[in-house]
């Protein structure tokens, strides 16, 4: 069947053939171009009529082979990109797992200082992995936090209110929180009990910036959710860390991985005591330490020497003490992990909760 109708294609082509080509030759020439005066046997012979069919057919041929190729380059060409862009994605993958292999190989190698976690919580948000901590002289807890987002920690007020107080638990429960640490120290005036110094909260100021002065110095989360501290004179140098929270205290134990000196008063006043650490990796996840003791008297706990060289031993870039004594807590999965020194919580004025 495809035979017969190339043969009638060819036909009509061979039949319409010289009739276009004179139109052809008058549409572009014009009639004037056509020289009358030529005898007949100037023109070509009705011999050479099929010839002239037989290579339009040859045209018409290779046409059709052109096409042929053209159609099957497209797919190769298509196949081509296909395995491109498979082979691009595996790239990318491959670049993803291998940028990723610095960080898990200094996850693995501070992690191994801490030993074996005893309990995991893992969500979208944040991870949190709890440790036990017992190098002979004191006994407490690290909590290690990695922040997958910026609102996985806040940090609340006593009764959401400046002047109240309450328990890291109740604070804990109230908002919802998966864990929370005790924060900032505190003044007591009138019944209320007041956060110390310079305190931020949702990136306000709730009394106004006070320039550090003594040892006092601001520890708090930037709004991009990295650990941000130290000691400013001016509000404008806080400023520049765009801070979202923090609370106040002494003495600052970690800067840049270097040891800073601990003022003469808080080696000794108390030696040791319950205590609650703060501070942050290179890779920017958090290291809480919880310290136990039986009280404030200084006969237990651990002393703040001892837990600068531990978080120094342990790669912590910058660090800072928080209050501690019987205000030490660790409030985790709704259950206080630490013993707190006064046989139960106190309540204090700002928290730091973590969130799933």
């Amino acid at each position: 069947m495809m035979t017969s109708a190339k043969q009638i294609n060819r036909f009509f082509l061979l039949a319409t053939g010289p009739l276009l080509g004179l139109l052809i030759a008058l549409l572009i020439g014009g009639a004037g171009g056509i020289d009358w005066s030529r005898s007949p046997e100037s023109f070509a012979p009705e011999t050479d009529i099929p010839q002239m069919a037989g290579n339009i057919g040859q045209q018409l041929d290779n046409a059709e082979s052109a096409a042929k190729l053209t159609a099957a380059s497209i797919k190769e060409t298509t196949d081509l990109y296909q395995m491109t862009t498979t082979t691009i994605s595996a790239i990318v993958t491959s670049a993803q797992q291998t940028a990723k292999q610095p960080e898990t190989i200094y996850n693995k190698r501070i992690t191994k200082k801490l030993g074996t976690p005893y309990q995991t919580i893992q969500s979208d948000k944040i991870r949190i992995e709890l440790y036990k901590v017992n190098p002979g002289t004191y006994k407490g807890y690290a909590m290690k936090v990695k922040l997958k987002s910026p609102d996985a920690m806040k940090m609340t007020l006593g009764k959401d209110k400046l002047g109240g107080a309450e328990t890291t638990l109740r604070a804990v429960e109230r908002h919802g929180a998966v864990a929370g640490i005790n924060a900032g120290g505190f003044a007591d005036s009138g019944g209320k009990r007041y956060p110390l110094s310079t305190t931020m909260l949702n990136g306000k100021y709730l009394t106004g910036f006070q320039p550090t002065y003594k040892d006092l110095f601001f520890v708090g989360m930037s709004k991009s959710g990295k650990l941000i501290g130290g000691k400013f004179k001016k509000q404008s140098d806080l400023d520049k860390l765009d801070p979202s929270f923090g609370a106040s205290f002494v003495p600052i134990l970690l800067k840049n991985g270097v040891k800073t000196a601990i003022p003469k008063k808080w080696q000794t006043s108390p030696l040791r005591a319950p205590r609650t650490v703060i501070g942050n990796y290179k890779d920017d996840q958090l290291l809480v330490l919880v310290i136990d003791g039986r009280d404030e008297n200084g006969s237990s706990g651990a002393t703040l020497t001892e837990l600068q060289s531990k978080l120094f031993n342990m790669g912590v870039q910058n660090a800072y003490n928080l209050d501690g004594g019987g205000s030490s807590s660790l409030v985790v999965n709704g259950r206080v992990v630490n013993k707190p020194s006064d046989g139960q919580l106190r309540p204090v004025p700002t928290h730091f909760l973590f969130f799933k």
